[in-house]
């Protein structure tokens, strides 16, 4: 009986489950594109597939509560999109794109279409912000959770307390808890928030970057990013993040620390 995982194209490419190994020499190639993937990867979460042609991995798709492609040829990912019911489609827009045109006709249309998000990179230390960035304790949880859920809710739409409350309350003392979380806080408001939402030798990847609305436009983003990305640079080589490309305040923020764009996201939100 055939392996159901094997595609074949003209008897040369086909699709199947990699090893690790392979997944990591994948992400290799472009460790700030696929910083996400080598991070999730390795902490062995969701499920693997990839694009061979020739003997080369050509693409690699990870599968969880999210679709993440990468790589030439992401529309051979299309029956794991249609067969799955993920939240989203995201990663490089080339490949989201190409893995969305062949899948499209068979998916439910997105809820939000988001192309051409800029990629940001910093490999050199800014200025000190001169903050009292730290990183979150087991007892800021209860200070972190509504501002996670509200800096979640401006950027994705959907208040994550209503749609999984469970998960979200998990999954955001687990940054916690791992050291993925950073929050500048006096008396009692947050200043300046984020988190890492991957983790390599190479780079980590921030995301929910956040200011407490009573207290935007004073500099306090750009501060705390400036003291977050010290902090990193110590640590790795790379600091990226990507941003909805009409967040101009994000943005600005970004581009004054330092960071220079380098390519595009495209999400997809079901």
């Amino acid at each position: 009986m055939p392996d159901e995982r094997v595609v074949h194209d003209c008897g040369v490419p086909r699709l199947r489950e990699p090893e690790l190994d392979e997944i990591l020499a994948f992400c290799a190639e472009d460790p700030i594109e696929r910083v996400f993937l080598e991070d999730i990867a390795r902490r062995g979460l969701g499920r693997f597939t990839t694009l061979e042609e020739d003997g080369r991995l050509k693409a690699l798709c990870h599968s969880g509560a999210n679709l993440v492609p990468s790589g030439e040829g992401c529309g051979a990912f299309a029956a794991l999109a249609t067969g799955s019911r993920a939240r989203m489609i995201i990663g490089e827009q080339g490949a989201v794109s190409a893995l969305w045109e062949a899948a499209r006709h068979e998916m439910p249309s997105p809820r939000a279409d988001r192309p051409s998000q800029p990629v940001y990179v910093l490999e050199t230390l800014p200025a000190p912000g001169e903050t009292g960035l730290r990183e979150a304790a087991p007892e800021d949880f209860d200070l972190l959770l509504p501002a996670c859920a509200t800096a979640h809710r401006e950027e994705i739409g959907i208040d994550p307390l209503e749609r999984d409350a469970e998960g979200f309350r998990w999954r955001t003392r687990a940054q916690i808890e791992k050291g993925r979380s950073w929050l500048w806080v006096e008396d009692g408001t947050i200043l300046f928030k984020a988190e890492a939402s991957a983790w390599t030798s190479r780079a980590v990847q921030l995301q929910q970057v956040w200011v407490d609305p009573a207290v935007r436009g004073r500099g306090y983003a750009q501060r705390g990013m400036r003291d977050l990305c010290r902090c990193l640079l110590a640590q790795v080589p790379t600091v990226c993040l990507f941003v909805r490309s009409e967040n101009a305040a994000a943005i600005r923020v970004y581009e004054a620390t330092g960071m220079r764009h380098t390519i595009f996201y495209r999400s997809l939100i079901f």
